[in-house]
């Protein structure tokens, strides 16, 4: 393969190529030490980080369940580096049957440079998948880094949710202090609410005392205010058909054309006796019973008109025709004797209470002398009667 020289200068050469091996093999040691150094280097850096790595996934697990599914990520993270680790141990693997090509290539190197050659290609691939493998770092280096930062910031968000949790604590204890205060309150407001309502029960109690009273006494003044009416029955009782009253009032009404000529106040001579029975006969069953006479007051003439001719007519000759007949009923001995004179009132109505039929004026009905009586406190009663009846 080589050429034949002179002992001196084959032995140059061999000299010169022991020490170029030399050389290069002190180079290809300081390039396996320095591969071994920064794979050590890298091993170390690795294992720093991968006790990072643990530590903060051991705080990830303690945060919020809102972080699961980037600790899940960490942990996939994490797995990945240990599977780049298991690399690494490969590489290294490597690396020593590297080194032991390498002592066989060294004791090749004297039979052959060819085969020198082929082992720095060797070297410069593997240099090259050292490079290759350091780029990759570098890139799970900075997603570390992402990493670290993005578990920082989730640490700001879960102290700012921490301090927004207590900002919330503080505000329900508040509240809460609130509802207290309004309870005691409630209670008091129950207690007064408790008070009103016995208050109320006991004025209840003596409203319906009072009612019960209002209620007789109503009663009572129902059986004074009935009193006409039980006059009315007893003059039908006592007179039966013998003179016709009014159901309503219980007056006794006799006809103008029977007393009087037409516009005359002049009582006719032959109405007198007519007159004169019926009025001592309607009399007498209002003074003779006593549960009567001792409610009468007065007894009243009224004179009433037709609407024929205007008011002020009507009035005077309804006057004039009461007090006709007032006078002549006071020049009966019956009226003296009895003291009923005192009791006698006249009075003239003109055509105000006319009699109509199916809302028609009936003239001969509404000329007419009405004798009425009127009770004690007559008024008085019947005002009451129209309280209690509207209440």
């Amino acid at each position: 393969m080589f050429k034949k020289k002179s002992n001196s200068s084959e032995t140059n050469f061999w000299i010169s190529y022991a020490d170029l091996m030399a050389g290069l093999l002190f180079v290809f040691i300081l390039l396996i030490g320095a591969i071994v150094v920064k794979s050590g280097i890298i091993r170390e850096e690795l294992h720093k980080k991968e006790n990072i790595l643990n530590t903060q996934e051991e705080v990830l697990n303690e945060q919020e369940n809102t972080l699961d599914e980037q600790s899940d990520h960490l942990i996939d993270l994490s797995q990945s580096i240990a599977i780049k680790n298991d690399e690494i141990n490969k590489l290294r693997n490597l690396l020593a049957k590297r080194e032991e090509s390498l002592q066989q290539s060294e004791e090749k190197l004297v039979v052959s440079s060819n085969s020198l050659k082929l082992k720095s290609e060797e070297l410069n691939n593997l240099n090259q998948l050292l490079l290759a493998q350091n780029t990759k770092i570098d890139d799970y280096s900075e997603h570390i880094i992402l990493l670290q930062n993005l578990t920082k910031e989730q640490n700001e968000t879960i102290h700012n949710s921490s301090n927004n949790l207590e900002k919330y604590k503080n505000k329900i204890l508040l509240l809460s202090n609130e509802l207290t205060q309004k309870d005691a309150s409630m209670k008091l407001n129950e207690e007064k609410l408790l008070k009103l309502l016995q208050a109320t029960q006991e004025k209840q109690t003596k409203y319906d005392t009072l009612l019960a009273q209002l209620q007789a006494k109503k009663a009572k003044i129902k059986s004074l205010t009935g009193i006409k009416l039980k006059v009315i029955a007893e003059l039908k009782s006592s007179l039966g058909k013998k003179i016709n009253i009014d159901k309503k009032n219980g007056s006794l009404r006799l006809a103008s054309n029977i007393l009087f000529d037409k516009g005359s106040a002049v009582l006719k001579e032959s109405s007198k006796a007519e007159l004169k029975a019926n009025f001592i006969e309607y009399i007498s069953a209002l003074i003779e019973n006593k549960s009567i006479s001792e409610h009468i007051d007065k007894i009243i003439i009224e004179g009433h008109s037709d609407s024929d001719g205007s008011y002020l007519y009507n009035l005077n000759l309804s006057q004039k025709r009461a007090f006709a007949v007032m006078n002549y009923l006071l020049t009966l001995d019956y009226i003296k004797r009895n003291n009923i004179q005192e009791k006698l009132v006249a009075s003239g109505r003109s055509y105000l209470d006319a009699i109509k039929v199916n809302g028609v004026e009936d003239k001969d009905a509404s000329r007419r002398i009405e004798v009425k009586f009127r009770l004690k406190n007559e008024d008085a009663m019947y005002e009451i009667e129209r309280i209690l009846d509207a209440n």
